[in-house]
């Protein structure tokens, strides 16, 4: 395989994003055993008094993740998110204001290998998330057992990125008083990205309802948000479904709760293979006119929705995806006879 190397000579701001986009995957994919293996070698050490306090701390603050972490605006507004953001780009696009009054569930389509685009837009001010929708408080769900680590949940929730995924979570946001609340949801979820690479258009929703019972129950309004090219950041290696890598992936998922994509794309000084994503832009599209099928969607507050409740509003959410998608899609370069598959 031919290695293409990276110019010697480049601007310091390219070099600043790339590094960005490092300390980025390595928050993902290794801090979290960097921060367990820590936490086991202070057991094992004359300083276990420390691991016993912070045990008895986990303790006290076993709530805090489902109850909308710890938010800082200063974490939130690090130059480095600026990086992050130039690195692909990232651009967050809107058509009207939401209205604060209200609280709002948003549905991110697609997850894509490590949700990039809901990182970028919803967890920094990056790219301007507070200042084109004023008033709405953002939070990015979360597997809860990345909660469960020692010291990573202490940097995840530090800026108030990320808070617990469990419904628990979602019903103490979407129930707050007063409105202001997104609630932003990958609904494909860790499964999804099994199936993210270049060009796939495949979405895991047809049997995800969960989220639209929790918009009834609290009666938030959806939002159905599509973020071209989040599929393009990684290859991933061949996994159809069937296939003895699939199964191994699906099985430890079952397992886990955690989905393990096999994925590369390029290196920091090279860009012919790593874990580090290809600079490809992502637009994130936040779809609030209210000119069709009532986007964002109105749900009125029904305590116990029935089955007929939930698949209606189901149905409505994705013709409100597809459609949000087929306006746009020329948009971003997608030919015209490409579209959504559900499954």
């Amino acid at each position: 395989m031919k290695i293409e190397f990276a110019p010697l000579r480049l601007p310091l701001r390219r070099r600043l994003q790339t590094a960005a986009v490092v300390q980025w995957v390595f928050s993902f994919l290794a801090l979290a055993q960097v921060c367990l293996g820590v936490f086991v070698l202070l057991c094992l050490s004359d300083w276990w008094i420390l691991a016993a306090l912070y045990v008895g701390w986990l303790y006290l603050d076993r709530d805090t993740p489902s109850c909308g972490g710890r938010r800082s605006h200063w974490v939130r507004n690090w130059r480095v998110w600026t990086y992050f953001r130039d690195y692909f780009p990232i651009t967050l696009m809107k058509t009207a204001d939401l209205d604060p009054r209200y609280n709002y569930l948003f549905g991110f389509h697609p997850h894509g290998v490590l949700v990039a685009g809901g990182f970028g837009n919803f967890c920094t001010e990056a790219s301007g998330f507070s200042r084109m929708f004023p008033g709405l408080t953002p939070y990015l769900l979360m597997l809860p057992f990345w909660f469960r680590v020692p010291f990573f949940r202490e940097y995840i929730m530090g800026g108030g990125w990320l808070v617990s995924s469990e419904k628990a979570s979602a019903s103490y946001l979407l129930s707050r008083p007063g409105g202001g609340q997104a609630a932003v949801i990958a609904v494909g979820g860790a499964p999804e990205s099994l199936d993210a690479r270049p060009g796939a258009l495949t979405l895991q929703l047809l049997q995800r309802k969960g989220f639209i019972k929790l918009a009834l129950k609290h009666g938030a309004w959806l939002v159905p948000v599509f973020s071209f090219g989040e599929n393009e950041l990684f290859d991933q290696m061949e996994n159809p479904a069937g296939s003895a890598l699939r199964r191994v992936q699906d099985r430890l998922q079952r397992i886990m709760g955690v989905a393990l994509p096999l994925f590369h794309a390029r290196g920091v000084f090279q860009y012919s293979f790593g874990l580090l994503p290809y600079r490809k832009p992502i637009h994130t599209v936040v779809p609030v006119t209210e000119d069709f099928l009532g986007r964002p969607i109105p749900v009125s507050q029904n305590p116990c929705p029935s089955k007929d409740d939930i698949d209606a509003l189901h149905t409505l959410y994705m013709e409100a995806l597809t459609q949000v998608f087929e306006e746009n899609k020329n948009n971003y370069g997608i030919p015209e006879d490409k579209h959504l598959n559900f499954i």
